[in-house]
């Protein structure tokens, strides 16, 4: 190879890293959860085989209930032009949105208290807010560095 067409590469190469870098690696913090969550919530072996298949079912249930929240929050965002009966029709599906992810919740949390206990879910409760708090914190640091 010529050198232009090295230097080319290494250029495209570097152009994709930075971009790469400026997204949140996914699979990376989902890790980080389940590590946390393991440390804070302390599972013994037999707790843990219950546990986590109910948190991961949670977790997927969540994710794809999300997915079709996304739609009504886009035309949330452009309410502003919606005559009073497209509102109405809006607000029926936000309210049955809303009222859907309240369930799944609290399904889980029932199934949870019911596979490691109540403290134990509570304390579950905690980890997750600790650590949305925690890689909020993570994000604002990164972002302060990089100005």
């Amino acid at each position: 190879m010529n050198t232009k067409k090295i230097f080319i590469i290494l250029i495209a190469l570097m152009a994709s890293l930075s971009v790469l870098a400026q997204k949140p690696d996914y699979q990376k913090i989902k890790s980080l959860k389940i590590a946390f969550l393991t440390e804070r919530l302390n599972l013994s072996t037999q707790e843990a085989q219950e546990f986590w298949p109910l948190y991961n079912a949670y977790t997927e249930q969540r994710e794809a209930q999300w997915r079709k929240g996304r739609k009504i929050f886009g035309a949330i965002k452009e309410s502003e032009n919606l005559n009073d009966a497209e509102a109405s029709d809006l607000l029926k599906k936000y309210i049955a949105f809303e009222y859907e992810e309240e369930k799944l919740e609290m399904t889980f949390y029932q199934k949870v208290e019911k596979a490691v206990s109540a403290k134990k879910t509570m304390l579950l409760i905690r980890a997750e807010e600790d650590f949305k708090r925690q890689m909020i914190r993570q994000f604002n640091k990164k972002k302060e560095n990089n100005r």
